[in-house]
Formats: structure tokens, C-alpha cells, sequence
């Protein structure tokens, strides 16, 4: 697996998981047993793709992150598509955001939902 352009990583802040959505992450059996997941951490993140020109495609990202912001890149919860758009990322994570404080993230169709 590639590592991360952290370069082009942009965080959001920490957001508490809800008891539906902390059900399904351990249904989904990618959180930490070692250290237990009681936050959400998204980033837009920017990966640079091979032209003469420097071009990005972002995507948005949610990973399960301890209180500290300790979070395994190699097990994201939910990665997007790509976007050409920096906006449009910024977009959808501002949505998911909105249905991460209402407890619903587990319950919206995720287009690629890693599990």
C-alpha cells in the first residue's frame, strides 16, 4: 500500500463517535483492540497524479482515531471517490460531518465503504 502524501492532508477536527456508528465500526472489525476508536478523524487528502503540470484528484477519507488523534492510514473506515475539485471534497466531508454529530454515519449508503 502507498503511503500517504501527508504534504496534502487536510484534517478536520475530532469528532466523538455515536453509539449506532461505534456498533457498526466494530461490526466492521477495523477498529484497534489495542487502543479502542472513540473519535472520527476525516481529511481531504490530495494525491498528485503523473502530468507535465502539477495536477490533484482529492478525496475524503474518515479513519476511527483515539482521543489523541491516533489513527492507522493503512484502515480507513470510508474512502471516496475521487473529485477533480478540492471544493467538492471540502463539500462532502462538510456533509458527512453533519451526519457523523447526528450519530448516522453507518446508516447513509457509502459509495466505497471499506470493511
Amino acid at each position: 500500500m502507498k503511503t500517504p502524501n501527508y504534504h496534502d492532508f487536510y484534517q478536520k477536527a475530532l469528532l466523538p463517535i455515536g453509539e449506532k456508528d461505534l456498533l457498526a465500526l466494530k461490526e466492521s472489525k477495523i477498529d484497534n483492540t489495542d487502543s479502542p476508536s472513540t473519535h472520527w478523524l476525516i481529511a481531504v487528502e490530495g494525491e498528485q497524479i503523473d502530468q507535465p503540470a502539477i495536477y490533484f484528484f482529492w478525496k475524503v477519507s474518515i479513519y476511527p482515531a483515539n482521543s489523541d488523534g491516533d489513527f492507522n492510514w493503512k484502515k480507513p473506515y470510508y474512502c471516496s471517490t475521487a473529485y477533480d475539485s478540492m471544493d467538492h471534497a471540502h463539500e462532502l466531508a462538510s456533509t458527512l460531518v453533519n451526519r457523523i454529530k447526528f450519530d448516522e454515519l453507518s446508516s447513509i449508503k457509502l459509495q466505497e465503504k471499506i470493511s
